[in-house]
């Protein structure tokens, strides 16, 4: 299938008209949040009317704070559900990834510390053992083999080869043997 190029001016034409479609959209939903506000205060908060006596003063106080109380119990249990699907959310992400396998490793930093710095900022003031790892090493005698002793022994290799060569090296090597 073929496919036709748009001109620029019908790209511009479209695009100024989606643009035009998506700010009255915009504005709608706007308009809408506000009234959905004045909705909320209308029925939530209605107009305050200040009282002339103490007793209806301290009735308008009381009357607010029972209603403070309730609104704190609602976002206390909001904030719980909220705390509970986030570790939920979480949860599943950790299980989505150990079943595809792959595990993002985070970039670390390189940090040049001792070993005894580290033990330090891992186990705080609690860390006073001295780490030297080579004071736990066992000594090793190495022992020398006879084969080792004979191939260094055995020197310049072009001598060996002169000692061997001809009669004369031949019947060396069946005296050494017997």
């Amino acid at each position: 299938m073929s496919e036709k190029k748009m001109s620029s001016s019908r790209k511009h034409h479209l695009k100024s008209l989606m643009l035009s479609i998506a700010k009255g959209l915009l504005e709608e939903e706007e308009r809408e949040r506000e009234e959905e506000r004045e909705r909320y205060m209308d029925e939530n908060c209605p107009p305050l009317s200040l009282p002339r006596s103490m007793q209806e003063l301290q009735e308008v106080c009381k009357e607010i704070h029972r209603k403070i109380d309730v609104i704190d119990e609602e976002r206390y249990d909001l904030e719980m559900k909220v705390n509970k699907s986030n570790k939920e959310i979480d949860d599943l992400k950790i299980k989505v990834q150990d079943l595809m396998g792959k595990f993002k490793k985070p970039v670390l930093r390189k940090v040049r510390m001792s070993a005894d710095a580290m033990l330090k900022a891992l186990l705080g003031s609690k860390h006073t053992v001295n780490l030297d790892l080579r004071a736990n090493l066992k000594q090793v005698k190495k022992e020398v083999k006879d084969e080792d002793k004979e191939l260094r022994d055995v020197g310049d290799w072009r001598k060996n080869i002169e000692d061997k060569s001809g009669m004369d090296g031949r019947k060396k090597m069946f005296e050494a043997e017997a």
